[in-house]
């Protein structure tokens, strides 16, 4: 049985991440105590973000009311078992993150390294506030502000090149969100009231709605939600690999993305209701779209040499698993969307993590360029190799979990044809990984002076091993996470 507790610790722990930036810009020409605070502030907010997790798990919904505009119109923060599985994951990510970017961006000597340090943070507090939002007005808001605290981290190295990108990933971002999410939040409002997040949907409830209009709502929450990538609104994320490895893995693992389809799920789960939508006739085009994004994005990545593109289509695929999965409407697939989020998630900034590693400690940049890289970065690639199986979904690692849910949630919901979607990505993502194997392991060092290769800095490396580890973990033990899941769909508890 559960209970809503007033309680400011969820406001405790998103202004956690906003505190750090004053003594980080303080010690700006003290880079051990900046990095110290950064550290000590990603792992303070993962232990409150921890702290609730335990209360949840134990029943209790914590609710802390920020501002009220009008009747129905509330900021809010309201975290229930999905937001606090969502701020479990990102805290936790962004701490060990913290440490590798310290070590990133010292081997790397990168310049502007405080302002990354902050942006970093505020991406982190509007990453956790979405979480806890308690309805869709406060989760469009942070929504937002997430993509503008990204930009700054996209565009970091002010290279002409970094500057493009980062005007098509923030235009992308805002245009969509502006143009299609927005008017969607605003019928619903008109249509029913409030925007709360309510288990079994807020729409389940209501009479007499126009459920054709609300199918064209749903396309546009979809596609406002871009942050998620499903195609053809995927752009800004290739654009978006001109950043630094460690925003890459923020994007992709941590914040951005995850924000993206952490939208999308609460909406199907939350507002609309999976009942609900079993009427809505454009819940099947959702399908179409994520299988062909699926797809497409595989056969895409294929054809990349460089590392951060291959991994940048990989992830657009993989989103798409979560979209599709919720898409479903079982209860199956549902628990499949949202252990994807946990499983992507640790086995996709694996892979940054080694992208990152090679380029730091070698400079290499190109799948072509990998040739003999095992036997100098040993440790490096055993971590690549987890995340990449992960992907693949082969045992014993976290995504085969993920899409064993899925695979049953299509056949719950009579789609059995969407395991053949899963069959051909499986077989793509293998396409896409194995080179690097052959590269990496089969293949000798292409010159002499590659004998001068070495294995990753520790500091980058512990991360990677950490990452690499749990991803292994979850398969073995991933109650943890599920139990959540469930919970989130009140089917535990």
């Amino acid at each position: 049985m559960t209970e809503v507790v007033n309680s400011s610790i969820p406001l405790i722990a998103v202004i956690i991440p906003l505190f750090i930036t004053l003594p980080i810009l303080l010690t700006k020409n003290n880079p051990n105590i900046r990095d110290f605070f950064s550290v000590a502030g990603a792992f303070t907010t993962f232990l409150v973000v921890f702290n609730i997790y335990l209360k949840v798990k134990n029943g209790e919904i914590l609710e802390f009311q920020l501002i009220e505009f009008i009747p129905g119109l509330v900021l809010k923060f309201k975290v229930d078992a999905f937001g606090v599985f969502f701020a479990l994951m990102a805290s936790f990510l962004w701490f060990v993150t913290t440490f590798y970017s310290i070590g990133y961006m010292r081997g790397n000597k990168e310049k502007n390294q405080t302002r990354f340090f902050v942006f970093f943070a505020i991406s982190m507090f509007a990453a956790i506030s979405a979480a806890f939002s308690g309805n869709l007005i406060t989760l469009y808001l942070f929504y937002e502000i997430l993509t503008f605290a990204t930009y700054p981290l996209v565009a970091h190295k002010q290279t002409k090149e970094a500057i493009q990108g980062a005007r098509r990933y923030l235009s992308y971002l805002l245009l969509t969100s502006v143009m299609f999410f927005l008017p969607a939040l605003i019928y619903i409002y008109t249509t029913i009231g409030n925007l709360d997040f309510t288990l079994g949907g807020a729409l389940n409830s209501t009479n007499n709605v126009d459920k054709s209009v609300l199918g064209i709502m749903l396309l546009l929450f979809v596609f406002g939600s871009a942050k998620a990538a499903v195609m053809p609104f995927h752009l800004w994320l290739p654009s978006a690999m001109v950043a630094p490895t460690p925003v890459s893995a923020l994007l992709h693992a941590v914040a951005v993305v995850k924000t993206g389809v952490f939208v999308i799920v609460r909406v199907f789960v939350y507002i609309y209701g999976i009942d609900f939508l079993k009427d809505v006739f454009t819940t099947n085009l959702v399908t179409i779209f994520a299988a062909f994004t699926i797809i497409v994005a595989s056969m895409v990545a294929l054809r990349q040499d460089n590392i951060k593109a291959r991994l940048a289509y990989s992830t657009i695929s993989q989103l798409s698993y979560i979209v599709l999965s919720v898409s479903l409407l079982s209860i199956t697939g549902a628990i499949g969307a949202i252990m994807h989020i946990v499983a992507h998630g640790f086995a996709k900034i694996t892979l940054f993590f080694w992208a990152g590693a090679v380029y730091v400690a070698n400079h290499k940049t190109k799948v072509s360029e990998l040739n003999g890289i095992a036997k100098y970065m040993p440790y490096s690639m055993a971590a690549f190799t987890v995340g990449a199986l992960s992907m693949i979904g082969f045992p014993p690692m976290a995504g085969l979990i993920s899409k064993w849910f899925i695979a049953n949630g299509a056949v719950e919901a009579g789609k059995a044809w969407v395991i053949g979607i899963l069959v051909i990505s499986a077989l793509l993502n293998a396409g896409y990984f194995v080179p690097i194997f052959i590269n990496a392991y089969l293949k000798p060092a292409q010159n002499a002076h590659e004998e001068h290769l070495h294995e990753a800095p520790l500091i980058m490396l512990l991360p990677i091993i950490v990452t690499s580890i749990l991803t292994f973990a979850i398969f073995i033990y991933p109650d943890m996470f599920l139990n959540l899941a469930k919970i989130a769909l009140g089917i535990g508890g």
